[in-house]
């Protein structure tokens, strides 16, 4: 099969890689039909060390379930599934808390052994505890494009939200105008946020993060865009400020705009390994710090029947769609802030 294999800092290709088969008695092979760069794909595109073997990439994905395992009971081959970027069992004690991302016998796509969804086919372990049917539709769907978003980038805008407790009349901040911080600003909507500001800088992801319902845009950084969100709060910060970026400029930014008690609910990947926790950022304000990676596989099946409905379009944060020969390109055009979020059609 095809599939998308990065060899260091830059270099992504379009390579032949083994076709995906079963191993396990729980696993199931699934033809990919719709998949995407992320914005966390960036991070390895600006620094991997050179890799002659390569690494497969990718991991989002709807696809058409083509064989299961002897085990796999929920499932048949023809049925259309969403998977989450994360694969768990879905029966240890951390999957039946709703924490499917801390999952004992789980992993993540593109981890040794593993293939990723930037490609034709992928194996999918555990297929019962990792896999969301989606009802009445088929691959040809138009919702396709939003019901991808389920798969990240909306479960992991939704999780910014809800850890940091948004309810209706709040007043949110949310730093990052990428495709997660525009999904936590629809997440924070559908919440109740009376008052949503997005911190960005890019005119036409901030357009779109005022459509999703963002009441305020603060385009300036540092020192001047920090004092604009405060002019905005009467001086005092935001109660909840939902960090969608993984920087360290945004996580200062996120604990000087945040009001003595309030949340700061970091989903942006870490792109460093210490923050500031000390009197002057959290301790001292009665700070509460949340987040992680969103245990999205809890969230697929409560967000997706506003999509089948047509209530919410989450898809919108796509606004490029390329073939799987197309994916370096993609990458570079995101890279270049060109692209928003490039969704892969097969």
């Amino acid at each position: 099969m095809k599939a998308i294999y990065m060899f260091g800092a830059g270099d992504v290709r379009l390579v032949d890689a083994p076709d995906p088969i079963l191993k396990d008695r729980t696993d199931a092979v699934v033809r990919i039909v719709r998949a995407c760069v992320c914005g966390s794909d960036l991070h390895p595109y600006h620094g991997m060390p050179s890799t002659p073997g390569g690494v497969s990439m990718g991991h989002e994905f709807i696809g058409v379930v083509e064989e299961i395992g002897s085990d796999v009971r929920t499932l048949v081959p023809g049925d259309l599934v969403i998977s989450p970027f994360a694969f768990s069992d879905g029966t240890c004690e951390f999957c039946r808390e709703g924490l499917y991302t801390s999952c004992i016998h789980g992993g993540f796509w593109d981890m040794p052994g593993m293939g990723g969804a930037q490609a034709e086919g992928i194996r999918v372990p555990f297929a019962d505890g990792t896999l969301v049917k989606v009802p009445g539709i088929d691959e040809t769907s138009p919702l396709l494009t939003s019901l991808l978003t389920l798969s990240d980038v909306y479960g992991t805008g939704w999780h910014a939200a809800t850890r940091a407790g948004v309810t209706a009349g709040d007043t949110v901040a949310v730093i990052g105008d990428g495709a997660v911080g525009l999904m936590a600003v629809l997440s924070a909507r559908q919440l109740g946020a009376e008052r949503i500001i997005l911190m960005g800088r890019h005119r036409a992801r901030t357009d779109l993060g005022r459509k999703f319902g963002a009441t305020d845009v603060v385009a300036e950084r540092g020192d001047e865009g920090i004092e604009k969100v405060r002019e905005l709060t009467g001086g005092h910060g935001v109660r909840k400020v939902l960090e969608a970026v993984g920087h360290l400029p945004a996580y200062e930014q996120a604990y000087r705009i945040v009001r003595p008690g309030g949340v700061i609910s970091r989903v942006g990947v870490p792109q460093y390994e210490d923050a500031p926790i000390g009197f002057g950022s959290l301790f001292g304000g009665n700070i509460t710090l949340t987040g992680g990676p969103a245990p999205v596989r809890a969230y697929i099946e409560q967000l997706m029947p506003a999509i089948l409905d047509g209530t919410v379009n989450p898809g919108k944060v796509f606004d490029r769609t390329v073939t799987l020969d197309a994916v370096p390109e993609a990458y570079r055009a995101m890279d270049d802030r060109e692209a928003l979020k490039v969704m892969i059609a097969l």
